[in-house]
């Protein structure tokens, strides 16, 4: 059985440097059903794939807020 991968790409406006994309990385990669996470402090967005099963989309949001990167809606 194959996992349908859902992606989002959100936005957080306190994105500013390598180590916050760094720390994104590892507070939204270490969730469980999350395969790839990337981030760029350029444009302040945060890049997700996810398998919706196992992780929602508010958890991820949970996660990089509760790592001081919230989310804007």
């Amino acid at each position: 059985m194959e996992t349908t991968l859902e992606r989002a790409t959100l936005t957080a406006p306190d994105i500013s440097c390598g180590h916050c994309v760094a720390a994104i990385k590892e507070a939204v990669g270490e969730l469980a059903g999350v395969a790839e996470v990337g981030a760029d402090a350029d444009t302040k967005k945060v890049q997700v794939a996810f398998d919706p099963a196992r992780v929602s989309l508010a958890q991820i949001e949970a996660a990089l807020d509760e790592a001081g990167y919230p989310v804007q809606t």
